[in-house]
């Protein structure tokens, strides 16, 4: 079985819209269904104030675990660039010129979620890095968003530092009313084998826990603009039925649940 690190955060993306783009280019502008590498690590150099040309490299050692609360609904935008802006200002084409005159107007399809929710263990053997990220996330350089600028998150994102995050991702309340009929199970993504998911060994469970599920190409290499950079990685899915009391609802009645939780846990006093 695969050893897992001592210490991590846990995170909570949640708001109206969020977007992780996998294949976007230029006017079509996708979602995967859950966050990506590339937006989280975005999202921490966000709050550590780095350049774009900034390198990576102790970002992208981070590894990631993903819980689904919600998985929210995709929903498609259809928008316009550059409409009614004089022919030098109009966007600028792959080779660095402008549009010529009655093509300034692009027309753009872009992918959103929708009422999605999800906890994100973060986790690393590097304690000096999980406690400037930590600190990032709690008084970010620049505002942190949920793959896009266009969609900011409903609070706040770090939930604390711990000891041991998985144990904690699969306890803490979960943003869903209990289905009436059978339960459904909670989907995780990984970047590594979830077998190691501190999970009830009678729970009934599917996925490709121990085994790559696929691959999807959201590793950040560069955030350089014109040299943006990424490349594929392994992609880890399971699925598994959580204690009934885990579910603790929506609005008001789920974030008292959630505190609750924060407060006998002690996540923000972890150091």
């Amino acid at each position: 079985m695969t050893e897992r690190p001592a210490r991590g955060l846990l995170l909570r993306l949640a708001g109206p819209l969020q977007s992780w783009g996998t294949h976007s280019n230029y006017t079509r502008r996708d979602t995967a269904r859950f966050p990506t590498r590339s937006g989280v690590v975005g999202m921490l150099a966000a709050g550590l104030g780095r350049a774009r040309q900034a390198p990576l490299d102790d970002l992208t050692t981070l590894s990631m675990t993903i819980r689904v609360d919600r998985p929210g609904v995709v929903l498609s935008d259809f928008h316009t660039v550059g409409g009614g802006l004089p022919a030098d200002e109009t966007v600028i084409t792959v080779n660095g010129k402008r549009r010529t005159k009655g093509k300034g107007t692009l027309v753009s399809k872009r992918q959103y979620l929708a009422d999605a929710a999800f906890i994100l263990a973060l986790t690393s053997d590097d304690e000096e890095l999980l406690h400037a990220c930590a600190a990032a996330l709690r008084d970010p350089h620049w505002p942190l968003f949920l793959g896009r600028r266009s969609c900011p998150p409903e609070g706040p994102i770090l939930l604390g530092t711990v000891e041991d995050p998985l144990h904690h991702l699969v306890r803490l309340p979960l943003a869903a009313k209990r289905p009436r009929s059978s339960p459904q199970p909670i989907e995780f993504y990984g970047d590594r084998p979830l077998n190691v998911l501190p999970v009830d060994p009678d729970a009934a469970d599917r996925g490709d826990g121990d085994y790559h599920s696929g691959e999807v190409t959201d590793e950040p290499l560069s955030f350089a603009p014109l040299e943006r950079q990424y490349r594929p990685r392994p992609l880890y899915r399971r699925a598994v039925h959580l204690a009934d009391a885990t579910y603790a609802g929506f609005g008001t009645g789920y974030l008292e649940k959630l505190q609750t939780y924060i407060d006998t846990q002690a996540l923000r006093h972890t150091r």
